[in-house]
């Protein structure tokens, strides 16, 4: 009877493995390996709103003032809705030459600069204005609206330790049908994943912007939950 157990408990383990593409792991006689899938679920308490600022010109110069001017816009839309332009974090500034590609020389017409910015909001009322004022002072090129977690490392922690609880149970199921008992365990490997951001398109945004009496596209939404999930993989002994 063991020696068929530990058979079957090898070939599971071997299934399992080639499964979810983790490296190969040798189930050793009197063990059972078993997977497992866990997840947390939280409302988001962080809006975070990801915009490019781009202009063009002729020298390198011109085009970085035209910059300047332009997030000095978007200053202004923080400061108008109560919020320091230091809670905005600059990801990148670029400075790019730009050709004329049909020319063989490839002749330089024009410098791009661009300016990513990130701004973490916790009062969700003030998306919606914010938003819409900078699709109307047409600074950015594009806009993303991302809910997400402020201590997301902890909300990993839950959903691993969700999966691990379902791994044991799966574990304890297979001794308990077997006439054994789960021991210690002897190998774990954890993986983690969050539910996909979805950008929010330039064209919703200006068609709500030109219907001033229309609310915000976010309002009267509830905020997507953050979910977390982990996969657990174990081995467990057995007594």
């Amino acid at each position: 009877m063991k020696s068929a157990f530990c058979l079957i408990a090898a070939a599971l383990a071997a299934v399992t493995c080639f499964a979810q593409e983790h490296p190969s792991v040798s189930a050793l006689p009197n063990t059972v390996y078993v997977g497992a899938d866990g997840k947390f679920e939280s409302a988001p308490d962080t809006a975070v709103i990801q915009f490019n600022i781009s202009v063009q010109d002729n020298t390198a110069q011109s085009a970085y003032q035209r910059e300047s001017k332009e997030v000095e816009q978007v200053r202004e839309v923080l400061r108008g809705n109560g919020i320091e332009p230091k809670a905005a974090s600059i990801g990148f500034l670029s400075v790019q030459p730009m050709y004329d590609w049909k020319n063989s020389k490839q002749k330089v017409i024009g410098y791009r600069v661009t300016t990513n910015v990130s701004l973490k909001l916790k009062e969700f009322s003030k998306i919606g204005p914010v938003t819409e004022q900078l699709s109307e002072a047409n600074v950015s090129e594009s806009q993303t609206l991302n809910y997400t977690l402020e201590n997301i490392d902890g909300a990993k922690e839950k959903a691993v330790e969700d999966a691990y609880r379902r791994a044991r149970s799966s574990a304890d199921a297979i001794a308990r049908a077997s006439g054994r008992a789960v021991g210690e365990l002897s190998y774990a490997s954890v993986d983690t994943f969050e539910n996909q951001r979805i950008p929010v398109p330039r064209k919703a945004r200006a068609m709500a912007a030109t219907v001033s009496a229309a609310p915000a596209p976010t309002e009267e939404f509830t905020p997507q939950n953050v979910t977390v999930t982990a996969h657990v993989n174990a081995i467990f002994n057995l007594k």
